[in-house]
């Protein structure tokens, strides 16, 4: 990483000087502050840690398809929610390069899911990343894998 200069640092200290749990935490303020997407489906930031997030969202009735089942395309925006969080956790802007999605159960309305994203490998400028979505009684609704590519400049702090 780039020894970046803070504004928001104290004393002016410098990225990499940073603690990673601080520059997880403000990488993912930076992201998401600019992601309408994630904030019009109501995805709400829970955790997230060096190579780690989780992201939580409420199926709502005009999130559902024809079926009153949560569309399916809604479920892996929320693990490519935590799976964005998760890649941009050290501080260097971060792309999908893909993704793969399995599904395995449906959601419905009301339903509150929770996706948790771990990173699995980072090789110099690529990555890979787990997620999985669940709802809150533990149910595994899909599994998702996300590969990374770094676009090599810091995340602006």
């Amino acid at each position: 990483m780039v020894n970046t200069p803070d504004a928001n640092a104290p004393d002016g200290v410098a990225l990499n000087d940073a603690a990673p749990g601080d520059v997880a935490r403000r990488s993912a303020t930076v992201m998401l502050d600019g992601d309408r997407a994630s904030r019009a489906l109501g995805i709400a930031l829970e955790h997230v840690g060096p190579g780690t997030a989780e992201v939580s969202m409420v199926v709502r009735e005009d999130m559902t398809n024809g079926w009153d089942l949560c569309h399916g395309g809604l479920i892996a925006t929320l693990a490519d929610t935590a799976f964005a969080v998760a890649c941009n956790s050290h501080g260097e802007v971060t792309v999908a390069a893909g993704f793969d999605v399995t599904f395995l159960e449906s959601g419905r309305a009301g339903d509150r899911l929770v996706a948790r994203a771990e990173e699995r490998s980072r090789r110099g400028r690529s990555g890979v990343y787990d997620v999985t979505v669940s709802r809150d009684d533990g149910t595994v609704m899909a599994e998702f894998r996300g590969r990374s590519r770094s676009l090599g400049r810091p995340i602006p702090l």
